[in-house]
């Protein structure tokens, strides 16, 4: 009995030391954007490496999504003929929660795991420690720039993604109904309010910053050995991906009390 009260005190010491930990790292992260002589030209290559290389992933998931959207809302709105508020629908929904979430998830899958797995591999092969040696600061051009690539690539694709999307579900509307895509897209512009787009942008700047943040850490805290980049790799995916929920339910909350109360 004893034993397993010890080993349970242990777990959470553990967690309040991964907290302590991550909060310390927080703060390096902050007191490194200030500190001067920031990477321009790793920040550019890194927004290109996110944001490129993630939108052809994103734009297939979006298009496939909007289409998918579509189908399965039809049948019920048609039983309810209510066919022509398709677009709306799509639009408000896309919009508001299924694009941002789906693109975060998508990016916390690819993003958050190439992160932690890059510099996972410079903590086992001690290139990290070798840049501490040298003078020059890892944490300012390794970490600071992809946590800022991040967050502003990530609503940068939300938008793609959600364009994507709404052309994806005119033309499976196209494969049942008829609809020119003037009268489509306007709808679908009509359907949006200032109440709708801002919340869903805002929220994707948070979702940026978590998928980064915990890529960042994960990889650069890593132990010693190679099985530590796997460990790292998987950590990151999911603790990203959990974060881009929790993010979420909290955004929804503020934006029913400031926007639908």
């Amino acid at each position: 009995m004893a034993a397993v009260q010890e080993h349970e005190l242990t777990g959470w010491r553990k967690w309040f030391a991964g907290i302590g930990d991550q909060c310390v790292f927080f703060t390096s992260f902050f007191k490194n954007i200030f500190a001067g002589g920031f990477e321009w030209s790793e920040f550019v290559r890194q927004c290109y490496e996110i944001g490129y290389r993630s939108m052809m992933l994103v734009g297939i998931t979006s298009f496939i999504m909007g289409a998918v959207l579509i189908l399965q809302l039809r049948p019920s709105l048609v039983s309810f003929g209510e066919e022509s508020m398709l677009p709306t629908t799509l639009a408000v929904s896309l919009i508001r929660e299924i694009g941002p979430v789906i693109t975060a998830l998508i990016c916390s899958g690819k993003i958050a795991s190439s992160i932690g797995a890059e510099l996972g591999s410079m903590k086992v092969t001690e290139q990290i420690d070798a840049m501490e040696v040298s003078g020059a600061s890892p944490l300012q051009y390794l970490v600071v720039t992809r946590i800022l690539a991040v967050t502003c690539m990530v609503p940068l694709l939300t938008i793609i993604g959600d364009v994507i999307g709404l052309i994806g579900g005119f033309i499976a509307l196209n494969i049942t109904d008829s609809i020119s895509y003037v009268l489509y897209f306007h709808k679908c512009v009509a359907a949006i309010d200032f109440s709708d787009f801002l919340p869903a942008f805002v929220k994707t700047i948070f979702f940026g910053f978590a998928i980064g943040f915990v890529g960042c850490y994960k990889g650069y805290n890593s132990n010693k050995g190679t099985e530590s980049v796997g460990i790292a790799v998987n950590s990151a995916v999911v603790t990203a991906s959990l974060w881009v929920f929790v993010i979420d339910a909290i955004a929804v909350q503020i934006t029913s009390i400031l926007f639908y109360k």
